[in-house]
């Protein structure tokens, strides 16, 4: 008689991040293969959409890196385990990764993680206390990008054969990003609420308010736009929460302010609806100044028919088809974001709309939700069936 499979999983918190959206997604596809879900949290945004009779969720502070936490975290999380027989844990970040990697051990379950960053290894110290993410039956890479990363700087870890290392691209609901199943009427209401004007040529740069991920060089391109052409036909919106970097958010509105470039660029706070606000660009950015582990703007912006700019580096090389599904530049260098950003607005209707769905079918071939649930479900099978 085959196990039924019973999966935990553990991360920092649920909020709007990639992580934590493929934590939601594959959540709630395990029970529609007749397995049962949990999670453990410290708490974010998407907790209040948990589907609580499909998924049970368990309220931890496991976001900590405190050593003591972690080891309470530890007991609490192998009586979980113990209580509902729970047969896998999976972590998605470091310090739970730690919690989990001894609840396994005392308990004898099986335990996976996935590698969603390339995460600070500066000092053998930081090497690590990453290392937690390279202790489990399975190691998943969510691109090439990061599988090669690991590969290199953490070979000593990976030597042990008994770990498996895999890439498994996240994926997004292709469903949900679809401009097709937007309704014109919250198009709309987004504009009106955030005072966008729909005559201009909108810019989009999604992502939280942090310095790796380039809005600093992004109102930088802007002004070297604003210097060399009339750009008065241009609206720029940096879209996303500051999460408590104030004083980062406050030197971006001084840099705008510095640069008299008030009345194009916008700040709005992150959307609970990202597909309506992808919906009212022209255009979506992704500035980042470091490698992304995925690249998840890229993709949504694809999914969405939208034509996609980011740097050339981490996940977006592996998600873009450059020139044919958008367009990469050379990141961190805001002249070349500068060119690339007047080199398609100077295109032509037809040429944009081809881009966009070129974008839509490279996302639903290689990048689909679905794609991303099943072949983890399938992993999760695979190492039950190896016990």
């Amino acid at each position: 008689m085959k196990k039924k499979i019973k999966v935990l999983q553990v991360i920092p918190k649920l909020g709007y991040g990639g992580a934590e959206t493929g934590c939601f997604d594959l959540a709630h596809f395990l029970p529609e293969q007749k397995c049962k879900s949990f999670i453990v949290t410290s708490g974010g945004e998407l907790l209040q959409y948990v589907n609580k009779k499909k998924v049970k969720v368990f309220k931890l502070p496991v976001q900590s890196k405190n050593p003591i936490l972690i080891l309470c975290n530890a007991i609490i999380i192998s009586l979980i385990i113990l209580i509902y027989n729970i047969n896998i844990v999976h972590a998605r970040s470091r310090a739970p990764a730690w919690s989990c990697l001894i609840a396994t051990k005392i308990t004898a379950r099986k335990f996976v993680t996935t590698f969603h960053g390339t995460y600070n290894f500066a000092s053998q110290i930081k090497k690590f206390y990453n290392s937690s993410m390279l202790r489990s039956h399975l190691i998943i890479a969510g691109s090439n990008f990061i599988f090669s990363h690991i590969n290199k700087n953490y070979e000593k870890f990976i030597l042990n054969r008994k770990r498996k290392l895999l890439v498994i691209f996240r994926g997004i609901n292709t469903n949900y990003f679809h401009h097709k199943k937007i309704l014109p009427i919250k198009v709309d209401k987004f504009r009106k609420l955030h005072k966008i004007d729909k005559n201009k040529f909108i810019i989009l740069l999604p992502g939280r308010l942090t310095y790796w991920k380039g809005q600093k060089m992004f109102i930088e391109a802007i002004k070297i736009l604003s210097e060399k052409e009339d750009i008065t036909s241009l609206e720029a919106i940096i879209l996303g929460n500051a999460q408590e970097r104030n004083i980062y958010k406050k030197q971006l509105t001084g840099l705008v302010e510095q640069y008299r470039l008030n009345k194009i660029i916008k700040f709005v706070d992150h959307s609970a609806e990202m597909p309506v606000a992808y919906m009212v660009a022209n255009l979506v950015v992704s500035s980042s100044v470091e490698p992304e582990a995925f690249g998840r703007v890229s993709v949504e912006a694809q999914s969405m028919e939208i034509p996609i700019v980011a740097s050339d580096i981490g996940g977006s090389k592996e998600t873009i088809v450059n020139e044919k599904t958008g367009f990469l530049f050379q990141s961190g260098n805001p002249n070349a974001l500068a060119e690339t950003i007047m080199m398609v607005m100077k295109k032509d209707y037809n040429s944009l709309k081809s881009i966009g769905f070129e974008g839509r079918k490279n996302v639903l071939k290689k990048f689909d939700v679905d794609k991303m649930c099943q072949t983890t479900f399938t992993e999760y099978k695979k190492l039950i069936e190896s016990s």
